[in-house]
């Protein structure tokens, strides 16, 4: 098992490039980004390539809505860019949603779709988008991984919000490339059942999300039964990603000495990166 840590969440204090050493610093060498056209995503690969580290994903927030043909233009081309950069800088893994968000009076609203759209005929145009990207997607070593982003920060129609429909998605595409990202803050605030979809979900998600309720803070910090869950993964033979997506209550050695706690007592954990 590895763990990777979210350069927006941590360090904050510091310059964005230079977060990276201190992560480094604490053992961990796979670092997830959010937005990847704010990001200086070349100094940031320099600096990983000199630190030993990678830049284990990001996701395009100027991506369009799948869910709405009006964008279909709009979501293939920046898709084409966006696997342009992540084979530039040796990216592995991108994020994927279904609708655009955008951020309207300092909060995050769904872009309001082209005209009235059932969800029925959403969903299929997101499925007809997404085979259509994925012939790109085949061309490069790239792993899309999809997300369902709760509606309690996130306002307006967000046509996938959970692990139900995101599961779905990832089932009817049947595409080796094409995993689902088992987050358990989005998860609680959607509909909760962690233990449940854990088990329902299982061989669908490569990487699982860690990021307490309703703080966003380390696991102990709030409602989520951490405990329980480490050990149903455990007990379920999961051993990939653990994404550190949370922001540190006091410091960040603190905050991730109570992750290796954590797991500790059902694996035998690491933070740094394989050599691939």
């Amino acid at each position: 098992m590895e763990f990777s840590g979210y350069l927006d969440f941590w360090f904050r204090d510091r310059p964005f490039v230079e977060r990276v050493h201190p992560f480094v610093e604490l053992g961990i060498r796979r670092f997830d980004v959010w937005c990847w056209r704010q990001v200086p995503m070349e100094q940031l690969y320099r600096e990983c390539k000199a630190c030993g580290a990678i830049i284990n994903s990001t996701f395009d927030d100027q991506m369009g809505s799948l869910a709405d043909p009006a964008d279909n233009e709009l979501t293939y081309r920046s898709w084409q860019e966006s696997l342009e950069m992540a084979s530039r800088y040796e990216i592995p893994h991108l994020f994927i949603f279904s609708n655009q968000v955008e951020i309207v009076n300092g909060k995050e609203w769904t872009r309001r779709l082209s005209r009235n759209i059932s969800a029925a005929e959403q969903y299929a145009n997101l499925l007809e988008q997404t085979e259509r990207i994925l012939k790109l997607v085949e061309q490069t070593s790239v792993q899309i991984w999809v997300e369902g982003l709760n509606q309690y920060h996130i306002q307006g129609d967000l046509l996938v919000h959970d692990l139900e429909l995101a599961a779905d998605w990832v089932r009817r595409m049947d595409h080796p490339q094409f995993r689902l990202a088992f987050d358990c803050y989005h998860q609680q605030r959607s509909g909760g059942n962690l233990t449940y979809y854990l088990e329902k979900c299982y061989g669908l998600y490569p990487t699982f999300h860690i990021g307490d309720v309703p703080t966003r803070q380390e696991p102990g910090t709030g409602e989520i039964n951490f405990p329980n869950l480490v050990r149903k993964l455990a007990e379920l033979g999961f051993d990939g990603l653990v994404g550190m997506e949370f922001y540190p209550s006091t410091t960040e050695a603190e905050a991730w000495a109570k992750v290796q706690q954590l797991f500790s007592e059902y694996y035998s954990t690491k933070g740094a990166a394989s050599d691939d």
